[in-house]
């Protein structure tokens, strides 16, 4: 019977989750040599093939090794018989007893909740070396994005704690795998970065003030910023503020609930770091910052995420966002053609979750409808994404955002004017000084990746007229970015297309 045969008739497992199902796995198989003891070689295979089955994934690299796995014949010919659990046959296993003990299985389901005290990591000194050298750190959630440990993925640490349980038929010895060796936080990081989409190519001809221009300069599509769970922390976070917003546990103008009048009208809003008037107010106040009105300072996860965009090149460190604003879409909500304010400098980028949408872009946008737009080209963002806009992407084009088919929530980061900033501005001391990784390492410090070593770049071609259209590119974003007349956009597949860098020069 097999394995999956097993799990999928037994619905028991269904009652708990991966996590745990691993964990138990793994206690078990360590204590197998004691719980088989005794048993006939029928019955080892049997429970051995039962704890196999909580969690197949830990066995995935038995495949590979030249050994059969688990206890395939636990009374073999070594000489100990009658005690399979012998130091001959043992090996590590009771040197890592403690390790692996009912006590610290209990602590290890545990550490899944904590998610708090642990050491900021200065950003402000990049790591110019990547070490390789194993480091001590305590195990962390990746739910802990509010330091700079955010970069600790759950999946990692499983990963790198996985052993394999094998017994050689001839002798009969069992041996344990160590546990793999950890990557440090920076070398992690450091092929996170490295694997990261970025497409700046993007290409709309039009007519501007008498000349042929590409309304698109400037504009660049990063994906691969964030991983699923800190996206969903991200997003937890939003509606927690929210909720904040809501119960008056914030500044005034730091909440925006508008009552809607009309489809696609009011969005709920959040905005930090100042006070943005999108138009004319009842003062007489035109659009732009609003220097008297005081509002909530940036939130420490929305930092963690600026010191991102900004080591990661996705913003460059001249530009670093001191202000933001949350955009909380329901279903049908939409932003009408517009360019950002020039209170606000360039570049400045927008983060999406929860769900892809278009943004439509075109010096000429007309609207055809609640929530429908027309325009040269249609964009779609993918989900995690961040979309930067400077130059004629910023200046030139307008954008809008069609109304949405579901939930969205979007980020927009921007660094104030030093001429229209609060009267009561004050910098962020953690906002400083953050400088971006580097591209190029020493080839010993640079870790076993995914990261290919040869550089290449492609042009895009493209044609002119109404039905030219320019391909997506990216690691993680396999979209067609089309001009058309409508905000809807279609999406087909494209030809994967990346810049990779050279490690070996």
């Amino acid at each position: 019977m097999t394995h999956q045969h097993l799990q999928l008739e037994d619905s028991f497992l269904s009652n708990y989750k991966p996590s745990e199902r691993r964990i138990a796995s793994e206690f078990l198989t360590t204590w197998l040599p004691f719980l088989s003891r005794d048993l006939c070689p029928d019955c080892t295979q049997l429970l051995s093939d039962r704890i196999r089955a909580l969690d197949p994934a830990v066995h995935s690299d038995e495949k590979s090794s030249s050994t059969p796995p688990i206890v395939k014949d636990m009374h073999g010919s070594n000489g100990n018989q009658d005690d399979p659990c012998d130091t001959n046959s043992l090996g590590s296993w009771k040197d890592e007893a403690e390790t692996n003990s009912l006590g610290s299985w209990k602590d290890s389901i545990n550490e899944g909740a904590e998610a708090e005290g642990l050491p900021e990591t200065s950003s402000s000194e990049p790591p110019s070396k990547l070490s390789s050298t194993k480091t001590s750190e305590p195990r962390m959630s990746w739910a802990d994005m509010t330091q700079e440990d955010e970069l600790e993925v759950e999946e990692d640490e499983c990963e790198s704690e996985k052993r394999v349980v094998n017994v050689n038929a001839s002798t009969g010895k069992l041996t344990i795998s160590k546990i793999k060796p950890k990557l440090s936080r920076e070398q992690r990081e450091y092929i996170r970065f490295m694997n990261v989409g970025r497409k700046k190519d993007f290409i709309c001809l039009e007519r501007f003030k008498g000349k042929l221009v590409n309304i698109l300069e400037g504009l660049e599509l990063h994906t691969g910023i964030f991983s699923a769970a800190e996206q969903k922390r991200i997003v937890d976070h939003v509606y927690a503020l929210q909720e904040m917003g809501k119960k008056g546990e914030l500044r005034e103008r730091t909440f925006s609930a508008p009552k809607k009048w009309m489809k696609g009208k009011g969005r709920v809003t959040l905005q930090f770091g100042c006070c943005y008037n999108y138009a004319p107010d009842k003062n007489g106040n035109p659009p732009g910052v609003l220097r008297n009105e005081i509002v909530d300072p940036i939130p420490s996860l929305f930092k963690v995420i600026i010191r991102r965009m900004v080591r990661w090149h996705v913003l460059p460190p001249t530009c670093v966002p001191d202000s933001c604003i949350v955009n909380i879409y329901e279903e049908g909500d939409c932003i009408p053609p517009h360019i950002d304010n020039h209170d606000f400098v360039r570049p400045f980028c927008t983060v999406s979750f929860l769900s892809e949408c278009n943004i439509v872009f075109g010096s000429n946008l007309s609207i055809v409808g609640p929530g429908e737009f027309s325009g040269p080209i249609a964009i779609p963002l993918p989900v995690g994404s961040v979309l930067v806009l400077n130059g004629n992407g910023a200046d030139v084009a307008k954008h809008c955002v069609p109304a949405v088919p579901t939930k969205r929530i979007s980020i927009t980061f921007r660094r104030i004017d030093d001429s229209k900033r609060p009267f009561e501005y004050a910098s962020e001391p953690d906002l400083q000084g953050i400088q971006p990784l580097p591209y190029e390492v020493s080839e010993n410090d640079v870790p076993t990746s995914p990261v290919s070593s040869e550089r290449e770049i492609r042009r895009q071609p493209f044609t002119r007229g109404s039905h030219m259209r320019t391909r997506g590119s990216g690691n993680r974003s396999d979209t067609r970015f089309e001009p058309r007349n409508s905000g809807r956009a279609q999406h087909r597949p494209a030809d994967n297309r990346r810049s990779r860098v050279n490690l070996d020069s």
